[in-house]
Parts: structure tokens; sequence; C-alpha cells
């Protein structure tokens, strides 16, 4: 009996923090132009240092620039215009983004598509300028490039990142070319709808069925599904959860917290 693993791509394949922490500074400047002014290097630096304790939270990239003026209206009281801003903390943020998020989007006069437009411009003109250091701002985790390279499963790589940013990095950083109708990404549909259409392909059945992510949120949407049942979860616990998260898995029989090691070694 072979086996078929689903992986999320970001905190999982690749620590992109880095690329989309600089990505959302380079589209919150085009955003919201003002929101700079007065903001010296150290702040700016600040700012990307939070977001690394912060990105547990982001399930599509474009709630990074959300993030990155929230922390500034934290910081600068003079340019706040959310009701939230003021009193909050990093800790604050990883307990309740969930419900800060409508508030600040209705707030800002946000609107989602605009901003994932946005954030992949940006990107796709970082891309074009100078592909060398976007791919340098992004690093595969040790041993992924081999186990992709090497793997004797089926893979399929189900993200909420764009597919060209994904199918880039694998081929750049890993020297592995993943057909494209193995790839779901931003767009695809919610990933429990993805999981169904994979799982129902002629092809597959008899298959072993796993799924790897770092999202807990992702994981407990998948156990919600009867039809998703055949799944083995796995929550990596080298990707972007925090110890709470890492604590309330163990809680739960369906999943299973692995080590980046062991996960290299199931690839293969």
């Amino acid at each position: 009996m072979g086996d078929l693993y689903a992986l999320d791509f970001d905190g999982v394949l690749c620590d992109s923090c880095g690329e989309s922490s600089q990505s959302a500074v380079k589209a919150a400047k085009v955003r919201w132009p003002t929101l700079f002014n007065g903001v010296d290097s150290a702040l700016e630096d600040w700012v990307l240092e939070q977001m690394y304790i912060v990105r547990p939270v982001v399930e599509t990239g474009y709630e990074n620039l959300l993030l990155v003026r929230l922390l500034l209206e934290m910081r600068i009281p003079s340019i706040r215009k959310s009701s939230v801003a003021e009193g909050l903390t990093v800790e604050g943020i990883l307990d309740k983004w969930s419900e800060l998020k409508p508030v600040i989007m209705a707030e800002w006069g946000e609107e989602r598509d605009a901003l994932i437009h946005l954030f992949g411009k940006v990107r796709d003109e970082w891309m074009d300028e100078d592909l060398k250091t976007w791919i340098g701002a992004n690093r595969l985790y040790p041993g992924v490039p081999d186990a992709l390279r090497f793997a004797s499963s089926t893979i399929y790589i189900v993200t909420t990142k764009q597919s060209r940013f994904a199918d880039a990095l694998l081929r750049e950083l890993a020297g592995v070319t993943i057909p494209p109708e193995k790839i779901f990404g931003l767009g695809s549909g919610p990933k429990v709808e993805v999981l169904k259409q994979i799982q129902k392909k002629p092809e597959h059945q008899g298959l072993k069925l796993h799924f790897v992510e770092d999202r807990l949120a992702t994981l407990k949407n998948v156990i919600k599904e009867p039809e998703l049942d055949g799944w083995n979860l796995y929550l990596g616990n080298w990707g972007y959860n925090t110890q709470k998260e890492r604590e309330e898995a163990a809680t739960i029989p369906r999943i299973q917290i692995v080590e980046l090691s062991e996960f290299s070694k199931k690839l293969k």
C-alpha cells in the first residue's frame, strides 16, 4: 500500500517569514504611504522582529499587511485609526487575532481581495527586479529538499500561498518541480475541500492518506468533517505554531505531533 502526503507549504516546507514580513512592509508603504512618516530604521526593524512572533496567526499572506499596520499603531499613538491598538500587546494579537482582524479591516476600510492583489503584486515586482534576494529571503527547512527529491510517496502541496510562489521556491531551493495539478494554492478553496478532491481521485484509492500542517485551526477543521476521517493528521512542531497550540494538539487523539527529522524520514 502506497502513501500520499498532502503538505502545507509555509511553516512545513518553507520558512518564508523573512520574505513575507519584508514584502508586507513594502506593500504597507504602497497602501498607506503616510503611515511610515517618521518611522526610522530601528522601528522598522522592531516591526520585522515582532512579525516573527505573531506569524502563527497568519492564515493567508495579506494578513501580514494588517499586522504591520497594527504593530505601528500600537507604537505610535498619533497614527491610530483603530479602536483596538491602544494597550494591545503581541500576546494579545496571538490570543485574539480572529476577533481583531474584522474590526481593524472595517475601521481602516480595507477589503481582503484588494490586499491579496497588492501583496501578490509587490512580491511579483520584487521577484522580477531581484529574484536572487527574493529567493534568499526564504529558506526550506533542513532536510526538506532531499526529502522532496527522494520521496517515494505521492506528494501534493496544499497551501494558502499563491501557487506560482510555491512553485518558484521549490524549483530554486529544492531543485524539485511538482506538476501544477499537484499544487493547490490560494484560490483553490478551503483546505478541507481540497483534501476531499484529492481523496476522490480514482488513482488514489487504496493509498494511505497523510496531511501535514503547522496550523492547529486547520487540522481542527479537518476533524470536523466525517468525510475526511481517513486522513492521518500531523502538526509540524517546527512551524508557525505556539507552545499553547502544541499543548492543545497533544490532547487531541487524532493529531500526531511530528518533529522535522521524523517528517523528512516519512516522505522518503
